[in-house]
């Protein structure tokens, strides 16, 4: 089919613009057009060569929308030209897991832009089934928040996040904004969040948050005073932190959850006082992606404006300027999200 323009990780904080093969596609498969592409905090762990290295070179992307450019012979239900998101797990299909629909814990699972080339480039093929078409008029700077938000769904969901319950948030950057927003929605009161950047701590206050403390050492007072000095109903840690995690269940009441999010480096582990937690019921849980029906969830969720998305689609590079785009992103804490324009 020819070629395409496509960003390439080579090395640890090194892009190349190639000009490579499109994605040939099977019979299953979608060719899809990239439009959008967010940056994700995965996606800084992948340039500065902590995660998937041994994938590079690779071409990086998991936050996105576009169009159906190309079909395969066996799919009849999406049309040439559809607007589509993708959920971006791909399991074998056939194991325990993915029979049950925990296709993040299949054996063979890869996820686009991740394990296999992905949206930082004009094409990307994934399998039919795992693109959702859009309706309604969405812009494609706010459809491409999809993945991100459905992240926040499925850890709500595996929290059991209900209303009335208090919430204490560790970090305020793009992903814990949308979890300030997430809990506001499930009917959380009060949200306590954390984040040493004065600067999010605002934004978090502007997306729901009922406090946001950037001393430390005013966080547990703050909590316990939020909270009757019980502590949290749920805490949720998103900054991948093993000392974040230390302190998170001494801010949960008796009784209280702790979510797992953050991602931490290999090997990192947290002492958990056994009889404290059997005596108190307390407990754990954690997420890593949003995958199924909550994709389907957060375009919903989008769609019906349900969440703020301004502060996440101020900054946006065309696609020959990636390699900026990357390295100027610790320097703006204002730009919750920074997006590739791939495609008008």
């Amino acid at each position: 089919m020819g070629t395409m323009r496509a960003a390439v990780l080579t090395a640890p904080k090194r892009f190349e613009l190639r000009d490579v093969p499109v994605p040939v596609i099977g019979p299953e498969d979608v060719l899809v057009r990239v439009t959008r592409t967010g940056i994700c905090g995965t996606d800084i762990h992948i340039f500065n060569g902590h995660y998937a290295a041994d994938k590079l070179p690779l071409i990086p992307g998991h936050e996105f929308c576009g169009t159906i450019f190309e079909r395969g012979a066996n799919v009849r239900h999406l049309a040439i030209g559809t607007r589509v998101v993708v959920d971006i797990n791909i399991g074998c299909g056939t194991c325990f897991f993915c029979r049950r629909n925990e296709v993040l814990n299949c054996a063979e699972v890869t996820q686009v832009g991740i394990g296999r080339d992905g949206a930082f480039a004009e094409f990307v093929a994934v399998p039919a089934r795992l693109a959702i078409p859009v309706t309604g008029d969405i812009a494609d700077d706010v459809l491409a928040l999809t993945e991100p938000v459905a992240c926040v769904v499925r850890a709500a969901r595996k929290a059991r996040a209900v209303f009335g319950q208090s919430v204490v948030l560790f970090g305020a950057g793009p992903i814990g904004n949308l979890h300030v927003q997430m809990m506001r929605l499930t009917g959380a009161a009060p949200i306590i969040v954390t984040d040493l950047s004065a600067e999010r701590c605002r934004m978090a206050i502007e997306a729901g948050a009922d406090a946001a403390v950037s001393d430390p050492g005013r966080l547990k007072q703050t909590v316990l005073e939020m909270t009757g000095g019980r502590g949290a109903d749920l805490v949720i840690e998103s900054v991948g932190n093993k000392r974040l995690y230390e302190q998170a269940f001494d801010l949960t009441r008796r009784g209280g959850h702790v979510a797992f999010f953050g991602i931490t480096p290999p090997g990192d582990t947290v002492p958990v006082e056994i009889l404290r937690t059997v005596l108190e019921e307390g407990s754990l849980k954690g997420s890593v992606a949003g995958m199924g029906e909550d994709m389907h969830d957060a375009l919903t969720l989008l769609s019906h404006g349900r969440f703020r998305t301004e502060d996440f689609t101020k900054a946006s590079y065309p696609l020959e300027r990636i390699q900026q785009a990357f390295e100027t992103l610790a320097d703006r804490p204002q730009d919750l999200k920074t997006q590739i324009a791939i495609a008008a």
